[in-house]
């Protein structure tokens, strides 16, 4: 997967979530604000994944997830 690549898969979504990083980023999340995470979950089951970044716009403005996230780009998910 490409870094910021806008053709994020289903298959990278489930490769992301079963990695170590994925798992560090998710408890990140719902520390942060499990309601707001809960809602985006609601919506990319829903398919709709524009929605998800509006409503993650907000925590991923935190610094320590922000920094989270350039560590996975680039990455595998492995």
């Amino acid at each position: 997967m490409q870094k910021n690549s806008e053709n994020f898969s289903m298959q990278d979504a489930l490769r992301l979530a079963k990695s170590e990083t994925g798992q560090q980023l998710f408890a990140m999340l719902k520390t942060q604000d499990s309601d707001t995470l809960k809602k985006a979950m609601r919506q990319a089951e829903e398919g709709d994944y524009a929605q998800v970044k509006q409503t993650l716009s907000s925590l991923l403005a935190s610094p320590e997830l922000r920094a989270m996230l350039d560590k996975l780009g680039g990455t595998s998910y492995e």
